[in-house]
């Protein structure tokens, strides 16, 4: 399927257009301008009744002179209770998608362009190493006070740069090797300046990762740092905690942690906010409507349409299954999207009340197997790192057989890399050692020096150890990994290599990845539709997701400071990343990105299975606005850029 073609139809764009969105392209404007200006008129009839009562300030009071304008599809009603499914108690991100991504500047549907957000609009000077934001004058935290230049001014330089807080800057904040400034201008206007170029830092600020400048309130979390409360040691102890940084996190959160849905008193920006905490132990989340929401729709009515979401907490995903098809939730993708499950659901649509949507992959690869080539044991490290190894272990695998039994055939074999039709598109590092070829696997592994076999048939190390490694795996979120992985163990043992396929739970999964105690692991390899904005299968990138050599990727991310030394394909790699991220001009970019993949492809330090497939989610009937078609991303974290604040029941 062609993706691209897809995003077009559903969104009537031009292919060049979708194109450049997709390769990261920077918005090279100058300037971004507001949708029309609308002034509020209405708002929920619960919001009006407090602020009759004088309970509440006005709707005047409360929101932007210049609210954030949302174009409906249809102006909906206010009412209702969205139901939505989490899996566990670190299923956060099940949260975040759907709500928590209000950032300075956000997507467009179709992942093409970066709109105003946060920010009204923008300033870029010439070369791209100042951003000149102007926030909405009159915008307001949940809790009615102001948000100002100041807010973002604190996220950045006495949060997110705070070396007692981050171990290192944020990666969204550094470019060169060096993290930008954030300052006041006036009340309303910040400015971020870098030291080298960074061309792609509006579409950075677009993702979820981006989030950072608006994430911490001054006037609230100011109170557990150091630097505005001197006695915020004392506050720690009392809760028992080891200092002001685990304070801070548990009162605040971060973008990515449990806790930031834990704390009803943090001030937010989102749509809604948390009554009922997503703490250990609970069975449900329950958020309510912020009053001093900052979007309206085109008539002017303050969003969102929905008073409350309740995210019920399932411990398996079969719980999830039986809600779905029972009509117990009203928007479901995550977990419940496998290609085995969409029978049943297909099968169950009318009894659920409910219609499926189609979710475009923007993955590269459904199941990438990241060998440990930064194992702490020697032996196993000589093994795992060694390139013809994994070519050989690439030569046995029957992905035709994986991609019939359980993708149902609806993929092709392949390794890394943008995805079919993209303009960076690179066949040598999709396409290569994806042959099934047992013979020249064999011969590999003999060669190398694994000849000798035990009594079951599998290699010996030269130590005399079995030629035997387990693959992390976590089976409630990658179900199809698994059954992938069984598959793969009975093919590898076919060419005298054994390995235990290791499903655990995903806490496990990043603790072992963490602390660098893996084997290997899988998960669905990225980039695929975004290669800027998520290389981590690229070179060491990402410091939990490049899984082949975590500490790597600490050595970049702390500009050398912290990790391991990488070899010097690497190093060359993230020099090109660095350099691609200062260039403007979408062809020199992708220019340097094919010498990039050139050295990926040639170092060859991923094992792929297949292309990621096409997803699909659940949308309760009576449920209006949502689009019947969308991407599946990270950096593009569904369904939150579909806007679910002008989601409305009718």
């Amino acid at each position: 399927m062609d993706n691209f073609e897809d995003l077009k139809r559903a969104r009537g764009l031009d292919r060049r257009d979708v194109l450049k969105g997709m390769a990261g392209a920077a918005a090279v404007s100058m300037f971004a301008g507001p949708a029309l200006a609308q002034a509020a008129k209405a708002e929920a009839p619960d919001l009006a009744k407090l602020a009759a009562d004088g309970k509440l300030p006005k709707l005047a009071d409360r929101i932007p002179a210049n609210p954030l304008v949302i174009n409906v599809e249809k102006v909906g009603k206010y009412g209702g209770s969205l139901r939505r499914g989490l899996r566990g108690s670190a299923d956060h991100n099940g949260i975040l998608r759907l709500v928590g991504n209000q950032g300075l500047v956000r997507w467009n549907l179709a992942f093409t362009e970066v709109l105003p957000n946060v920010a009204e609009k923008w300033e870029v000077n010439a070369n791209s190493t100042e951003f000149t934001f102007t926030l909405r004058k009159g915008m307001k935290w949940s809790d009615g006070k102001p948000f100002t230049a100041d807010d973002v001014v604190f996220s950045i330089e006495d949060c997110a740069k705070n070396s007692e807080l981050y171990k290192s800057v944020p990666s969204t904040l550094v470019i060169g090797g060096k993290a930008g400034t954030a300052t006041k201008v006036d009340d309303n206007t910040v400015k971020f300046t870098f030291a080298t170029p960074y061309a792609l830092f509006l579409e950075i600020m677009a993702t979820p990762l981006g989030q950072h400048p608006t994430l911490f309130c001054k006037h609230y979390a100011s109170q557990f740092h150091p630097k505005y409360n001197p006695n915020v040691g004392d506050l720690a102890k009392a809760a028992n905690l080891s200092g002001w940084p685990d304070l801070f996190r548990a009162r605040n959160g971060d973008i990515e942690i449990p806790s930031r849905w834990s704390n009803p008193e943090k001030p937010v920006l989102d749509p809604w906010v948390i009554k009922e905490p997503y703490t250990g132990g609970a069975t449900r989340v329950v958020m309510e409507r912020n009053p001093y929401f900052w979007q309206v729709d085109q008539s002017g009515n303050q969003l969102p349409y929905i008073d409350r979401l309740t995210f019920n907490i399932s411990q398996d995903v079969e719980s999830l299954m039986l809600d779905a098809i029972s009509g117990r939730l009203d928007i479901q993708e995550r977990h419940i999207d496998t290609l085995q499950n969409k029978p049943t659901l297909s099968q169950n649509m009318q009894k659920g009340g409910y219609r499926l949507v189609e979710l475009i992959a923007s993955s590269s690869q459904q199941v990438q197997i990241y060998l440990n080539m930064t194992h702490k044991d020697p032996k196993m490290r000589e093994m795992l790192g060694n390139k013809e190894f994994r070519q050989a272990l690439s030569l046995g695998m029957n992905r035709k057989e994986i991609i019939d039994i359980v993708y149902l055939g609806q993929s092709q074999p392949w390794q890394t890399g943008p995805r079919p039709g993209h303009p960076w598109e690179h066949k040598q590092l999709s396409t290569q050692f994806t042959d099934h070829d047992p013979k020249k696997a064999n011969e590999i592994l003999d060669r190398l020096g694994y000849n000798k076999k035990d009594g079951q048939g599998f290699r010996l190390r030269p130590d005399g150890q079995k030629v035997f490694f387990a693959i992390d795996v976590i089976p409630t979120l990658y179900p199809d990994a698994v059954d992938t992985l069984e598959l793969v163990k009975r093919h590898w043992a076919e060419i005298g290599v054994d390995i235990k396929v290791n499903t655990i739970e995903r806490a496990l999964y990043y603790t072992r990845g963490d602390n660098n105690d893996h084997d290997a692991a899988v998960w669905p390899g990225p980039g695929g539709l975004d290669p800027m904005l998520d290389p981590r299968d690229y070179f060491a990138q990402h410091p939990q997701g490049s899984r082949y050599a975590i500490p790597w990727t600490l050595w970049y991310v702390s500009n050398g400071k912290d990790g391991q030394e990488p070899p010097e394909s690497q190093k060359q790699r993230m020099k090109l990343f660095n350099e691609a991220l200062a260039t403007a001009d979408l062809k020199k970019r992708g220019e340097i990105m094919k010498q990039l993949m050139d050295l990926t492809a040639e170092a060859f330090e991923t094992v792929g299975v297949c292309l990621a497939v096409n997803s699909f989610g659940i949308v309760r009937n009576n449920l209006n606005n949502v689009p019947q078609k969308y991407p599946n991303a990270w950096s593009w974290p569904n369904p939150g850029p579909a806007l679910p604040q002008q989601f409305f029941f009718s």
